[in-house]
């Protein structure tokens, strides 16, 4: 997502995100890259297309639905198990929704919180090391608070010799709600997290942000690039990673997190005029390894 890494790290580790996406100095020089085509063909090994009837949930065989209210980033969502924060549409569509509300738990007692969403992820039922990893997203209305993500942590996160960020993490999309056509794409690693985060930003055309668009992550051994509706806009490789005296830690397996936050050190808190509820649509995801010509 971001970062949105905190329940693998503790809050103060989380500050750096927000250096890192606001344009705050720490970050390294960006290197000029150019994307080497690898050998060989891309071929689709996974799949949901969130096909189902309406109301029902995610796919359980392909997704985990987190349930917490630590607030990450200080986030301001519970992320809950209910069919009203997440569900397929039944038209083909996964939605997140965020709602204002504080979610009531098993004794009835209110969350801190003050609204619910969801946070859904593939660990344990999907790691994969390489690969080109696509989704078809509709951003919410937006507005102030706003936070979706298309994102990927490394499948080593919770091994407390290693944790966040030597696990690495692979931010395909982000976008502030209070600056709705501008995406941001990032990687986060030993030495080159928080507020030196290698990342870019990517502008989509006016009066598409309502739109579906198209966002995609290709990685092998040298090198990964972004791509928004096919446009490569962020090429980052191993070896300029290497050369800054940095470790590049991207030749193990990662799992894929979809999300919609509220509020935090990204985009700040809701104000008066975000309105909810918000919701983000995925049309699909796509996995796909490389195959020898």
């Amino acid at each position: 997502m971001t970062s949105v890494f905190l329940r693998f790290a503790p809050l103060a580790a989380s500050f750096g995100l927000a250096l890192a996406l606001t344009g705050c100095s720490e970050t390294p020089a960006v290197d000029v890259a150019v994307w080497m085509p690898p050998a060989g063909t891309w071929v689709e090994t996974w799949r949901d297309d969130f096909d189902g009837a309406a109301q029902s949930a995610p796919d359980p065989a392909r997704w985990n639905l987190e349930v917490n209210e630590i607030g990450y980033n200080r986030e301001l969502n519970y992320n809950t198990p209910d069919r009203k924060n997440s569900f397929l549409d039944g038209s083909g569509y996964l939605v997140l929704q965020a709602l204002e509300e504080r979610y009531l738990d098993e004794s009835g007692l209110p969350s801190v919180q003050p609204y619910t969403s969801a946070r859904l992820n593939t660990q344990g039922k999907l790691e994969q090391t390489y690969g080109k990893f696509e989704a078809r997203i509709k951003l919410p209305v937006g507005g102030r608070g706003v936070w979706p993500a298309f994102w990927m942590l490394g499948k080593d996160i919770d091994d407390p010799s290693v944790g966040w960020p030597e696990c690495g993490e692979v931010d395909i999309l982000e976008w502030r709600g209070s600056e709705p056509s501008t995406i941001i794409s990032s990687l986060h690693g030993p030495s080159y997290s928080g507020g030196g985060s290698y990342h870019e930003s990517y502008s989509l055309p006016l009066g598409t942000e309502q739109d579906f668009h198209t966002y995609t992550f290709e990685w092998t051994s040298e090198a990964v690039r972004w791509l928004v509706d096919g446009d490569e806009f962020y090429v980052k490789t191993a070896q300029s990673v290497r050369d800054s005296g940095a470790r590049w830690v991207y030749d193990h397996p990662f799992f894929i997190i979809l999300n919609l936050a509220i509020g935090g050190i990204f985009d700040g808190d809701p104000n008066p005029s975000t309105v909810f509820p918000q919701q983000m649509l995925v049309d699909y995801v796509s996995v796909s390894q490389l195959q020898p010509d």
